[in-house]
């Protein structure tokens, strides 16, 4: 079965070189719009391409407002400051996620709690969050408080995982009974969309990574977007270093933060963005193709949950056990075709071993079979 998903990959993909997990392509306006940028001088956190992308963004997402910034984790650390969360605050997310879900909540001091993801979504269980918040909290005053920590909970953070939707309709109301502020970690789902309507519009705030092996890329860089006036207002500004706007005065109101996305990087997403749909069209492609191969196989191709339009960012496999996923990893990488694991649940890492978690069985069982498999876009 390995060899014969070789042959597959390496026909699919028409080469029998390596084959990466997933490249980048540049195929439209990228190296004129840099020489653009070059031209113009402004290749850092001014000039018109970052206007432009943010513009796009708008446009692809429904959202109201974007902001650009360095990268996904920048976004996502805003995006909590913009929903309230402090020091000394809690906010829950999945245990199965990137690790940038939960470095953005540690840099202001906050703390994780680790509620499980269903296995449909492969993202935050909306049932077992609403049983969590149910047995574990109280509210007072208005706010949502840990009964073990005493804690407040300010915030929910469901990652859109490989880009297939969560069941954030329901995340979103649950949050709603417990005054808690949801936040998407969108940072692989551009391009996915839950019963007509994109990822990362639905909660309070919505991110996006556009890293080298993203959909589109900037090379590095992120997206903060909200359909709230005031918070898009001032997400930009204490993203510019909170620098009040003068022609040479240097005065700042509030801490701020260099995170302003360079005009460079997003001379090559606003390239990327006029080649999207075409990108997504031929990942479609691909996970038509992987999804005929795996049918009535041994090993399941996971196709994402129902209602839901998914961008395939990384298609992914389910395998029988741990020990047929790292004898999977170890045959296909040998042999030139790059697939990786899921990653480590977040709870398991030195720095979140204490932190509190509800039944996790689910992020388990996907943590020992989950398989990452080739999601270039073919040309």
């Amino acid at each position: 079965m390995y060899q014969e998903f070789i042959s597959f990959t390496k026909k699919t993909f028409k080469t029998d070189e390596f084959i990466p997990l997933h490249a980048p392509i540049f195929i439209g306006n990228e190296k004129k719009y840099l020489n653009e940028c070059i031209d113009s001088t402004f290749v850092s956190s001014v000039g018109k391409f970052v206007d432009l992308f943010e513009n796009e963004m708008v446009k692809f997402t429904g959202a109201k407002h974007a902001i650009a910034t360095s990268n996904g984790t920048a976004a996502l650390h805003i995006a909590l400051l913009m929903a309230g969360v402090e020091h000394n605050d809690e906010v829950i997310t999945q245990p199965l996620t990137f690790i940038a879900t939960v470095n953005a909540l540690s840099y202001i001091g906050a703390s994780p709690v680790f509620v499980d993801i269903d296995k449909d979504t492969l993202s935050l269980s909306p049932e077992k969050l609403e049983h969590f918040l149910t047995h574990k909290t109280e509210m007072v005053n208005g706010n949502c408080i840990n009964k073990k920590t005493k804690k407040k909970i300010k915030a929910v953070v469901p990652m859109h995982t490989f880009g297939f939707s969560a069941r954030i309709d329901e995340i979103i109301t649950v949050c709603n009974r417990f005054n808690i502020a949801t936040v998407e970690d969108a940072a692989e789902s551009l391009g996915s969309y839950y019963k007509g309507q994109h990822t990362g519009t639905f909660g309070l705030l919505g991110t996006f990574s556009f890293n080298g092996n993203k959909t589109i890329t900037t090379g590095g860089g992120g997206m903060l977007v909200t359909n709230d006036d005031e918070i898009a207002r001032k997400a930009k500004h204490i993203t510019t270093t909170a620098k009040i706007p003068h022609p040479w005065d240097y005065e700042h109101d509030m801490i701020g933060y260099n995170y302003r996305l360079p005009n460079i990087n997003a001379a090559l997403g606003y390239a990327q963005m006029e080649e999207l749909s075409f990108i997504l069209k031929k990942k479609k492609i691909l996970a038509d193709k992987y999804e005929t191969f795996f049918k009535d196989k041994s090993i399941q191709y996971i196709t994402g949950p129902k209602e839901s339009i998914s961008n395939y960012w990384l298609n992914a496999v389910l395998l029988e056990n741990l020990e047929e996923r790292n004898s999977f990893l170890k045959v296909t990488n040998e042999n030139g075709v790059m697939t990786r694991p899921i990653w480590k649940l977040m709870n398991s890492l030195p720095m979140f071993k204490n932190a509190q978690t509800g039944n996790l069985d689910n992020a388990k069982y996907f943590e020992e079979r989950v398989i990452n498999i080739p999601s270039s876009v073919i040309l």
